[in-house]
């Protein structure tokens, strides 16, 4: 049982151990498919060769992105200076919200999605 809340409030990534047949990048594909469904932010490589596949699995949607993007800009406004909790489209979104949020387009600008 992952608990992914504790985890996200101390900052820790939790990655998925290696694939050691580097050479079948079908099969690595489908366990890195594995192990984002059950909430891993990332896999342990041994080769390059396994480096597209991996950031394909647990790259960020383009909609958690645009959605990431919102919660940062709704905190960045003036009116929502300093302030823990704001409404964003109908729904209660706290600062913890912008830390991850904040993650969220870090992953994905490094990884390029």
């Amino acid at each position: 049982c992952l608990d992914r809340p504790a985890m996200d409030v101390g900052g820790l990534d939790l990655l998925d151990g290696v694939f050691n047949d580097f050479r079948d990048l079908e099969a690595f594909a489908r366990e890195c498919g594995e192990a984002a469904a059950m909430g891993f932010d990332g896999k342990s490589l041994i080769h390059p060769a396994q480096i597209d596949a991996a950031n394909r699995a647990f790259a960020p949607s383009a909609e958690a992105v645009a959605e990431a993007r919102s919660v940062k800009e709704a905190f960045a406004l003036a009116e929502n200076a300093g302030r823990q909790v704001i409404a964003l489209n109908g729904k209660m979104v706290e600062r913890l919200h912008l830390a991850q949020a904040e993650k969220l387009l870090a992953k994905a600008a490094t990884i390029g999605a």
